[in-house]
């Protein structure tokens, strides 16, 4: 089993379908998409998103975080410290194309895969 720590905007930026426009439709959006993927995979994923929060229901196997903080690189601390603070970082698999954050959580133990990997991870 792996679990799964995904850079939301990251992964909603991995296409431009016109998400700009409706952030919280995109945010949504890739929710339903990362529930489909944890009942087909069954592996439980943790999605951190930038903005200002609002409800987003993950149901049993993907939990929802905004980032503590507003500001640069605000959601990329709060998965740094996820995998830091993880008793098992080799069991987890971030999903991120920055590199700087590849690279912090790569130090830290655990596997990078990038957005468009996952994007069509999540496709099919």
């Amino acid at each position: 089993m792996t679990r799964w720590i995904v850079d939301g905007m990251n992964v909603i930026g991995s296409r431009p379908t016109g998400w700009w426009r409706d952030r919280p439709g995109a945010m949504r959006e890739l929710v339903e998409e990362l529930k489909a993927f944890a009942e087909r995979s069954g592996d439980p994923v943790t999605v951190v998103l930038d903005g200002k929060p609002f409800h987003l229901e993950g149901g049993d196997h993907v939990t929802v975080q905004f980032a503590s903080r507003r500001g640069r690189n605000a959601a990329d601390d709060d998965i740094a410290a996820l995998v830091e603070s993880d008793d098992e970082p080799a069991e987890l698999s971030v999903v991120t194309s920055d590199s700087d954050l590849a690279r912090r959580v790569g130090d830290g133990g655990a596997t990078v895969v990038g957005a468009g990997n996952f994007r069509r991870r999540l496709e099919g």
